[in-house]
């Protein structure tokens, strides 16, 4: 099945990874960022051989985006973000795993500082939650 990893977070100023943006992860000494990116390669290392990772992409500023809506009079577009919000997504990687436990499994290692992440099964016509 798969899944979305939804990665929140308000890095200020915007960047990627967000984890040396926010300022609980530019509170980290070097050595702490060094250890966790080794970790998160070994990670997607992990996913990658076994056919569990499918795609992932970062965006860009929040404030970059246009925000499209709806009105009895027609459409309106606005400038973002989308919402007054501490946390904006920041980007997203798909996954397709054998079982929730072992997406949650995956997922909890996505979470760095400054960070919240939000798994959430994909949908699809006829799928379990249709």
């Amino acid at each position: 099945m798969k899944y979305v990893i939804l990665i929140h977070a308000n890095p200020d100023p915007w960047g990627h990874p967000t984890s040396i943006y926010t300022a609980e992860g530019r509170a980290l000494p070097q050595e702490q960022h060094d250890r966790m990116d080794k970790e998160f390669d070994a990670l997607l290392e992990e996913i990658s051989a076994s056919g569990e990772f499918v795609t992932a992409e970062a965006l860009a500023d929040p404030a970059a985006s246009t925000i499209y809506g709806w009105t009895p009079e027609g459409h309106v577009a606005t400038d973002g973000p989308y919402a007054e919000a501490k946390e904006q997504l920041a980007g997203f990687f798909l996954i397709d795993a054998a079982s929730r436990e072992r997406a949650e499994e995956i997922a909890a290692q996505f979470a760095g500082p400054g960070s919240v992440v939000e798994l959430r099964p994909v949908m699809w016509p006829g799928g379990e939650d249709q």
